[in-house]
């Protein structure tokens, strides 16, 4: 074991870590010390950056993603022991004319949080046909990630990194509308 492993176990380290642990469980009872693995399709574009944003911010903020070809997916989600998301025929992808980052939304019990909500439905608005919600935001944010594809990251974590803040921004916008009595947004 390591000095920092043993540190890490009793003494103040630990009891700040403890602490940190019951103030995001008070928030997600998800949420523990062994981070949770994710895996998605590379080239990243709306859901697979914005449930990688939810997941972290919301499940898990020391989640680990990985973003591999489409094919290799079921087979290195195994191998890593990490959860598929946004990819066909799992728990946490499409599912009918919703998008992945509702399905997270509803498995992880965040559709308490009506900001949550709306920003679920600007997200189906840019991954989809936009037809389950015909949400305003969506078209803008679909053309919003499309120029971050053509910005020059060099691969889909630093296009995540790059484009968190727009999720953010999203998510005090939606936090604003639901303040204002607009759950469904300012173009409503």
């Amino acid at each position: 074991m390591s000095d920092s492993q043993s540190t890490f176990r009793s003494g103040p380290i630990s009891d700040i870590v403890s602490r940190r642990l019951a103030l995001v469980k008070s928030h997600n009872p998800h949420a523990s010390l062994i981070a949770m693995k994710w895996i998605t399709r590379e080239r990243v574009k709306v859901d697979r950056v914005a449930c990688p944003w939810l997941i972290r911010k919301f499940v898990d903020p020391r989640a680990e993603f990985f973003f591999v070809p489409a094919s290799q997916v079921p087979e290195e989600a195994r191998r890593l022991n990490a959860t598929p998301f946004d990819v066909k025929d799992v728990e946490l992808g499409h599912l009918g004319k919703e998008c992945s980052f509702e399905a997270i939304l509803k498995k992880y019990d965040l559709t308490g949080d009506p900001a949550l909500v709306l920003l679920g439905k600007i997200v189906n608005g840019a991954d989809t046909d936009n037809t389950l919600w015909n949400q305003p935001e969506g078209p803008g944010l679909e053309a919003v990630a499309e120029g971050f594809r053509h910005l020059g990251f060099k691969d889909d974590y630093e296009l995540n990194a790059a484009e968190w803040i727009v999720y953010d921004a999203l998510y005090a916008y939606s936090q604003e509308m639901v303040r204002q009595g607009k759950p469904e947004g300012m173009f409503r």
